[in-house]
């Protein structure tokens, strides 16, 4: 028995039965593989570490017809939401982000005290208590129920559901329609991406307006960004595919905004086709920038898998070179893109003494995969590293700032996104 025939019979049969989460067509083309992984939200309690952990593959695939980036569904959402690790709010920098969205939109759209703002998606209320301020009707939609509960005690009214065609239906029926729906980086988050859209479509007012933000695939394939991909992160998007997945629910792009969050986002506006809001010039403008980029050709994304290679490789070799020398290394952050950057790459405890996080929920734990421990922040003062590899590399401005008092004892930072990079505070300061 040939066995090497047998598995590659199973694997194309798998391959042809792989579908296009949006428009349906088969999916044949890779854009990377990053190997097996765990699920990167998924931190361990020291009494699991010894215990069985699930990994499942980071094989991305690019759709040639819609040029939608995803990942096959290996994990469902309930599992990795029901529970979640992620708080929006120890983020300063995206506190600020978010309040600056609601300066903005409240006079926009000249929501007020008869308005009804949805957020799906709403985590720990880190947007909707901007809007509660100005007593604006809110409701926040999350289905982590320990991220929402936090939320809730803030006094932000908060459903902890998955939202779908069956939610949105139900609101209807109870009257309830949105004038605005906003949805940070929750797009990404959706597996059946077509029922969240037709739910959007239905729960939307007339004239009503969603926003939605998510990490340009753009930016990802120009910066290396392979970090950015992990389980809970099904899709990723250029505005191409916006374009083609709002025409399929009857909604059109009206405006789009060019963010430098989580390395780079955009921000979609989007209204009913029959909606009179007029489309801005920028749209356009962004849709030829993006095909003068090479988004609306296979090519540009097939060849993103040596990209990553390179930067792993990259990185490797420099954290080599430290530990070669004698130097010690910590990590700062232990995000969901930081586990996938330790398991793809391979680093563990014999980099890494150890993560700090501003989380207090991850402290004690350790990262999965890789196992290294995460602790307080505090512990970087005592352990004075040589150098401390910032993971959420998109706050890295803030990090520095933040922890300048590693330059006093000559400690420096590395960042590893988009190229291997050395960040000396006491050079900042000067």
């Amino acid at each position: 028995m040939d066995v090497r025939a047998d598995f590659g019979k199973t694997k194309e049969k798998i391959m042809q039965t792989r579908r296009c989460r949006l428009c349906d067509e088969p999916l044949h083309h890779t854009f990377v593989d990053l190997g097996m992984s765990p699920p990167c939200e998924s931190f361990l309690t020291a009494d699991a570490i010894d215990s069985m952990e699930s990994y499942y593959p980071l094989h991305a695939f690019v759709c040639e017809a819609c040029f939608l980036v995803q990942l096959p569904e290996h994990v469902s959402p309930e599992n990795i939401f029901e529970e979640y690790a992620y708080f929006s709010s120890y983020s300063d920098s995206w506190v600020a982000h978010a309040k600056s969205y609601c300066d903005a939109v409240i006079p926009r759209f000249s929501l007020g005290s008869q308005s009804f703002v949805v957020e799906l998606a709403s985590n720990d209320g880190y947007l909707l208590q901007h809007m509660l301020a100005d007593g604006i009707p809110i409701l926040g939609i999350e289905p982590a129920i320990n991220v929402a509960q936090v939320a809730i005690d803030k006094g932000i009214p908060t459903i902890t559901q998955f939202f779908g065609t069956v939610l949105a239906g139900e609101m209807v029926s109870n009257g309830d329609q949105a004038d605005l729906i906003i949805g940070n980086n929750v797009l990404a988050q959706v597996p059946d991406l077509n029922d969240f859209v037709a739910g959007m479509t239905l729960l939307l007012k007339e004239h009503g307006v969603i926003t939605l933000e998510f990490p340009h695939v753009a930016k990802l394939i120009a910066e290396s960004q392979y970090d950015t991909i992990y389980h809970e992160h099904f899709s990723y998007f250029s505005l191409l595919t916006i374009e083609k997945m709002a025409a399929r629910h009857g909604l059109k792009v009206f405006d789009v905004d060019q963010l430098p969050t989580h390395g780079g986002s955009l921000r979609v506006y989007l209204a009913h086709e029959r909606n009179p809001l007029a489309r801005e010039a920028r749209v356009d403008l962004l849709l030829e920038q993006e095909k003068a980029a090479g988004l609306d050709a296979l090519e540009t994304y097939t060849a993103f898998g040596i990209a990553a290679r390179r930067s792993k490789k990259d990185l490797l070799s420099f954290l080599i070179g430290l530990k070669t020398a004698g130097k010690s290394i910590c990590a700062y952050g232990a995000p969901g893109k930081g586990n996938t950057l330790l398991n793809y790459c391979a680093i563990g405890t014999d980099f890494i003494d150890f993560a700090v996080d501003r989380n207090p929920y991850k402290h004690g734990r350790f990262t999965p995969g890789m196992h290294i421990p995460i602790r307080p922040v505090e512990e970087l003062a005592r352990a004075r590293p040589d150098y401390v590899l910032i993971l959420p590399w998109n706050l890295k401005t803030e990090i520095v700032a933040q922890m300048k008092v590693i330059g006093d004892w000559g400690g420096k930072f590395i960042v590893p996104i988009p190229h291997v990079a050395e960040i000396d505070p006491k050079e900042l300061a000067s």
